[in-house]
């Protein structure tokens, strides 16, 4: 490719995190445009309407604007550590429907008008199926981190965030261990490095 892929992207978001981790585990190399959420970049209002991070615009002009499409097709690029091996559907769509429902609504309570202590406990029911097969592995597919892992991880450290004594103390061995390991990783470092915001000229 003569030109970059070029990622919208803002760095705490969750959705974008998991994109970032699975291109550069892939080492396809882009050029990210950190973007304020409150200022979105005409540019990036144009190659997607709807206005969310990640989206993802390839050399030929396609755009890709959801996370999940992002990493699949970055690892269907190059997948030098088998993340694809670990393409559990059911378990990111249980990320991405009830446990980001709960998430939002134990995390924005008053936004919501939701019973966060409420929506908390079914957040943890959910860690708890995560935490069943965490007792049994190291990764949430085996003994190496994969696409389910990076799909997950963002959206249990933003759960994690919101009262960290809390979730330290929550009977939940091998999701607190997953996710400080996840933490200290050089992979999760390098993609929570802190870029300026792109200014549209």
């Amino acid at each position: 490719m003569t030109e970059l892929p070029v990622l919208w992207s803002f760095r705490r978001c969750p959705y974008a995190m998991r994109a970032r981790l699975a291109l550069a585990v892939s080492g396809v190399e882009v050029e990210t445009r950190e973007v304020k959420l409150r200022a979105k970049p005409a540019t990036m209002l144009a190659a997607s309407p709807k206005g969310t991070v990640p989206v993802l615009v390839l050399p030929d002009g396609r755009v890709i604007d959801e996370s999940i499409d992002i990493m699949r097709w970055a690892l269907g690029v190059n997948d030098p550590e088998g993340w694809l091996d670990g393409n559990d559907r059911e378990l990111i769509a249980m990320n991405d429907g009830p446990f980001k429902m709960h998430l939002d609504r134990y995390k924005y309570p008053e936004r919501l008008a939701a019973d966060g202590v409420d929506y908390r406990a079914a957040g943890v029911a959910v860690l708890e199926v995560l935490e069943d097969r965490l007792a049994r592995s190291a990764f949430l597919c085996g003994e190496r981190p994969t696409l389910a892992d990076a799909a997950v991880m963002p959206f249990v450290r933003q759960f994690a965030a919101v009262d960290r004594d809390w979730f330290d103390g929550l009977a939940l061995p091998g999701v607190q261990r997953w996710l400080a390991e996840w933490l200290a990783s050089e992979l999760f470092e390098a993609v929570m490095v802190r870029r300026e915001v792109w200014v549209e000229v």
